[in-house]
């Protein structure tokens, strides 16, 4: 398995490390409940049911498979582990999607962010610290 493939999770793959991030190791069941509880709302008003266990437990098995999970087996319940490093997954797929949709350039993507998007005044106050922060640490290449 390349290093590359291990960061290009699928969406469905990306959802269910998020879950695994947010909580911990955990089972298939749980991932699956937490699935369900995140998109009840939606789903329902959309008339559409929601994710059903076997798709998760089949996802989650491909995705130790591919490298993204480890799986401990011990128990009765197979409790999984995301092997990936969420800040390093997120920086790689951020890094991709920088390059495929705004040509490399950061201040294409946070010019549209932001003119799609109405940010709060403590949006904007954090993002000013940032670049403050920034213009003062300037990263070493």
């Amino acid at each position: 398995m390349s290093l590359k493939s291990k960061y290009n999770p699928t969406e469905s793959e990306l959802e269910i490390l998020q879950l695994l991030w947010e909580y911990g190791p955990s089972t298939v069941r749980f991932i699956n409940e937490k699935q369900n509880e995140e998109k009840s709302l939606s789903a329902k008003q959309a008339g559409k049911a929601g994710v059903g266990y076997t798709t998760t437990l089949k996802i989650m098995q491909i995705m130790a498979e591919k490298g993204m999970l480890d799986v401990n087996k011990n128990s009765r319940q197979h409790i999984y582990t995301p092997s990936l490093d969420e800040d390093e997954t997120k920086s790689k797929l951020l890094d991709g999607f920088l390059k495929k949709t705004f040509s490399g350039s950061a201040m294409k993507m946070v010019m549209q962010a932001l003119g799609n998007h109405n940010p709060s005044k403590e949006e904007l106050d954090e993002i000013k610290n940032l670049i403050h922060e920034i213009e003062n640490n300037p990263k070493k290449s």
